[in-house]
């Protein structure tokens, strides 16, 4: 059974980056993740997402499905931190849309918001104990860095 310390150290190391135009639902879920621990940022392009996880790699991206369709090649461009996953979002009025073989292999999930909110959760706790569990976490410090014993 995993300590409260461990989970509270997991949740410290979780970026989440949101990437949308859906501003009102973004913030919604924004506030929930901060109010939980987590540090989310809000990016409406693709553009500006890959510039905020160049300074901050995201453990996970949520990103609207219907960019994601648009930009596969600018969204597969988000660098992740290691152990990292994209989620594609949809309002469920939104209409399907068609998305490239290789976006399709690189989503962890497709979710219908605010619907799913509480599998997103769920998804970001998972993805954040399994990195740290792999010793992917950002405050793990890589075998290659570490100081060898005299």
């Amino acid at each position: 059974m995993q300590s409260w310390l461990n989970r509270a150290d997991a949740k410290d190391m979780t970026q989440i980056l949101l990437v949308g135009t859906e501003l009102p639902l973004l913030e919604g879920l924004a506030q929930g993740f901060a109010a939980q621990g987590f540090t989310p940022t809000v990016s409406q392009s693709l553009h500006e997402a890959r510039e905020a996880a160049a300074h901050n790699l995201p453990l996970i991206v949520v990103v609207s499905r219907a960019l994601a369709a648009v930009g596969s090649a600018d969204m597969l461009s988000i660098p992740l931190a290691p152990g990292g996953a994209f989620v594609l979002y949809r309002s469920s009025a939104t209409p399907l849309v068609t998305l490239a073989p290789s976006v399709q292999r690189a989503v962890l999930a497709d979710l219908s918001l605010p619907l799913e909110r509480n599998r997103l959760t769920a998804l970001v706790h998972h993805v954040g104990e399994r990195a740290r569990a792999t010793g992917r976490a950002l405050t793990d410090v890589p075998s290659d860095k570490a100081t060898p014993h005299a």
